[in-house]
């Protein structure tokens, strides 16, 4: 999974092509509970690009993005947002995946 590195990649991302961006942070229990399964999920969704998010990193982009929660998740297709999976639950995968089939 690619990480975020600047905000300005976040826009031409978010622009261009099918994004899932994936907001999480090191600290994050929740988060590291996910880890071992993301990598059979971005497998099962090839027609997007995953895109890792620390939450410590982009905390600006959070607050403008209403992602107040982690693990969470917003998918983007060409600068329109397609759903979004946002809370301070813990996931599984299968909730995961269900999020991802609906934004097709």
């Amino acid at each position: 999974m690619k990480k975020l590195q600047s905000m300005e990649q976040f826009e031409e991302l978010k622009d261009n092509g099918k994004h899932i961006f994936m907001f999480s942070a090191q600290w994050c229990g929740d988060c590291r509970f996910i880890e071992p399964f993301m990598p059979e999920v971005e497998e099962k969704f090839k027609e997007f690009t995953f895109i890792y998010v620390d939450r410590d990193d982009f905390l600006d982009l959070c607050i403008k993005l209403d992602v107040f929660g982690i693990p969470s998740f917003v998918g983007y297709r060409d600068g329109q947002e397609l759903g979004r999976l946002v809370s301070k639950d813990r996931k599984t995968q299968a909730e995961i995946e269900q999020f991802i089939s609906s934004l097709a």
